[in-house]
């Protein structure tokens, strides 16, 4: 999850499979420092995992309302959405991910993220692409 369309979409699809599967559903949102950590910048009273959480858990409620049909873990973690996706996927059954494809060409692309998840992933990935507008 990382607040998009395509990701609250990718959510959406995960939930109807594991109430229809009975399986455990995982929400996960990778998070990184900013670029500019480490500098002459101030970030000492910026809690980036907790501004996270609230990004994964406004998105989970955006994508599933009220009541959802099967429970959800909220998974937060500090890293690079890839190896932390390939990490979280380790023992699951399948690694569903959003795409941000974009436009008439773009569209047809994959991002590097579900690209590399594609690539690298321990079980079946299921890549949601974004409606056209």
């Amino acid at each position: 999850m990382d607040g998009s369309a395509s990701s609250e979409q990718a959510l959406r699809w995960a939930a109807r499979q594991a109430e229809l599967t009975g399986a455990p559903l995982r929400a996960v949102l990778a998070w990184q420092l900013p670029p500019g950590y480490g500098m002459p910048v101030d970030f000492s009273d910026t809690d980036f995992e907790g501004q996270a959480r609230q990004v994964l858990e406004s998105s989970v409620a955006e994508a599933l309302g009220e009541h959802r049909g099967t429970d959800v873990v909220l998974r937060v973690v500090q890293g690079h959405p890839a190896p932390v996706l390939i990490e979280e996927a380790r023992n699951a059954g399948l690694l569903v991910v959003g795409s941000h494809g974009r436009g008439a060409f773009t569209g047809m692309l994959l991002g590097s993220v579900s690209g590399h998840c594609v690539h690298h992933a321990p079980c079946p990935v299921l890549i949601v692409r974004e409606p056209p507008s």
